[in-house]
């Protein structure tokens, strides 16, 4: 069962991320883009070190945030070396979207695990939910297709969609990128329709919706887990969705390693297509695939800390805070 709601303030850092984080994003993708393009990879990479050194020194909200997660997930202190480390790779794999969108892969290594699980998706026809977190890249995704693009459509917020499109069609004006934008009227038509299709459906399941997005404006459809440590608040709306519409879902990510590795990895999560017929176990099926979600992600949080991208208030411990 969950855990009961901690004696803490409401963490609107959470549920608040899209007006400052990804408004950061923006410039940091676009920038990224740019370098990517007019200057290649191999001096991309170089400008990468003065650019974390940067944000490491002038960004003390960002820093603040990161210390408290990488205290968590490395069990210590983190060092300003560590701060660098988490920074560094998140400027990297922002840098490799735009050669994954370009399908220039040169100099990156790809292994993937659990592919299988992807195809045999496909072949049932019925399509599927691919849940991933902010961990690594989910872009690494495209390349696993075996020379062909997976049908995926990625689920999104309306502004989050507006920018990865514009940036990503700027530099790769071939791309094909299949994005719903959620919280509108037809979005849940919309997911039904592509999965009808065969498609997969991918979402991110470790941050709230944005205020005036539904989920998160009362509370609905959130609790709290242990992660890390320590209770945070998560959404069940990716699971909820899954299960309404009867369709399995897989766990992936990509996590980026030393020698411009990628590992992506697939694994099943829950499979939603037998709905219980009572409401309360309904529930629980929910719960369970819940908190195993949440505890995959904290596994792979201790596993690869560098590669965990939320910068923001996790925990809401700034509103706690007097």
């Amino acid at each position: 069962m969950p855990a009961p709601d901690p004696p803490v303030a409401e963490p609107g850092g959470h549920a608040g991320w899209a007006e400052r984080q990804e408004r950061s994003n923006r410039f940091t993708l676009r920038l990224m883009a740019w370098i990517a393009v007019h200057l290649g990879r191999r001096t991309a990479r170089l400008l990468l070190h003065p650019i974390s050194v940067y944000f490491l020194l002038f960004s003390p909200a960002v820093r603040r945030h990161a210390r408290r997660y990488l205290h968590r997930a490395l069990g210590r202190a983190p060092s300003w070396r560590d701060h660098y480390r988490q920074l560094h790779t998140f400027a990297t794999v922002v840098l490799d979207r735009i050669y994954f969108a370009r399908g220039e892969l040169r100099g990156l290594a790809l292994q993937v695990q659990g592919g299988e699980l992807v195809y045999q998706a496909l072949q049932d026809g019925r399509g599927a939910f691919l849940l991933g977190a902010h961990v690594g890249s989910f872009e690494a995704l495209h390349a696993v297709g075996k020379g062909e693009r997976l049908p995926v459509a990625m689920v999104m917020y309306p502004d989050n969609a507006r920018m990865i499109q514009d940036v990503l069609h700027a530099v790769a004006p071939e791309l094909e990128m299949e994005i719903i934008a959620i919280g509108r009227p037809g979005s849940t038509l919309a997911i039904r329709d592509w999965l009808e299709r065969g498609g997969l459906v991918g979402m991110l399941g470790d941050r709230l919706p944005p205020a005036g997005t539904g989920g998160a404006a009362g509370r609905r459809d959130t609790c709290w887990l242990p992660f890390l440590g320590e209770p945070a608040l998560f959404g069940t709306g990716p699971l909820r969705l899954a299960q309404m519409l009867r369709r399995p879902v897989l766990f992936m990510v990509g996590l980026y390693g030393p020698g411009d590795r990628y590992e992506v990895r697939f694994e099943p999560l829950a499979d939603f297509g037998t709905a219980a017929a009572d409401p309360a176990q309904r529930e629980r099926q929910l719960m369970a695939a819940l908190q195993e979600y949440v505890a995959r992600l904290q596994a792979l949080c201790r596993e690869a800390p560098y590669n965990w991208f939320n910068f923001h208030d996790y925990w809401g411990e700034d509103a706690a805070q007097p």
